[in-house]
This record gives structure tokens, sequence and C-alpha cells, in this order.
């Protein structure tokens, strides 16, 4: 490989890093829209609420499907998403990608805080497209949940 070759694959493993990260910014700032638009036109978003489940909990085709499962991040009193560790493997304007996450959910409820913190391993594919790496599907696996 060659030193342009290994640049192009540092930048794009980089933009893709930039891109999981404003995913969980977009989820903390209530940016429906703006998550949204990290994602395909036709993209392939799959919830599973149990890693170990057969079936999704929840299985979206469109990107603009999406808004619904975003902005109900809004019944929330506050978020945050910790992401950590990743892996990114490069297919030319193609990836895979696995990506840890740790996500904080904050409700109070007759003046008492409750906290929802959900243990998340993504499943990605990306693909870039007029040089910009989008979603074109995210697998969300919840490992567990625990309630505070």
């Amino acid at each position: 490989m060659n030193t342009e070759e290994q640049l192009q694959q540092t930048a794009d493993r980089l933009a893709i890093s930039e891109l999981i990260d404003k995913y969980a910014f977009c989820a903390d700032t209530r940016d429906a829209k703006g998550q949204m638009a990290l994602f395909t036109e036709d993209t392939n978003f799959v919830v599973f609420m149990d890693a170990k489940a057969p079936e999704p909990t929840m299985v979206i085709s469109k990107r603009n499907d999406l808004f619904p499962v975003f902005d109900n991040l809004n019944s929330y009193n506050a978020t945050m998403h910790f992401n950590g560790q990743k892996s990114i493997q490069l297919d030319g304007d193609s990836a895979t990608g696995l990506a840890y996450c740790i996500a904080h959910h904050q409700t109070i409820e007759d003046g008492v805080q409750k906290l929802m913190i959900a243990y998340i391993k993504y499943h990605d594919k990306f693909v870039k497209q007029n040089n910009q790496w989008f979603f074109a599907e995210r697998k969300l696996m919840v490992d567990w949940i625990e309630n505070r």
C-alpha cells in the first residue's frame, strides 16, 4: 500500500469514527433530523432490545421513517451516550464496524430521579457517497439494561 492509500484509509477511519460519535451527540442534543442525516436513504436500522433474541424488536428500512425513533429520546429528561472501543474494516467505499456504547437515560418521576443504563453494541455497515460516510445499516444490540 502506498502512502496516498494509507492516508486515505486513515482519513476514512477518522470520518467513520466521527460519524459514530456524531450519532451519539445528535441523540444527546435531541437533534433527530441531524441524526437521520447520518443514514443513507435506504438504510436498514435494526433494534434488538435483547441481543440474544432471535428476532429484532424493530426494523426500519427508510431514513425518513427514523424520525419517531430518534424523537422518542425527548421522553427522557436527559441522556448521555458514551462511545467506547470500536473496530472498522474498510473495503473501498464501504466498511463494516462494531462500536460499544453505554447509554444513560434519566427520567424524573414524582420528584425522584430514575436512571436506565443500556449497554449496547452497534453492528454497522457504512457506505461512502459523494465523499461522505453514512450508515447503510445500524444494528443496535442491547446486551443488558440496568435500572437505578
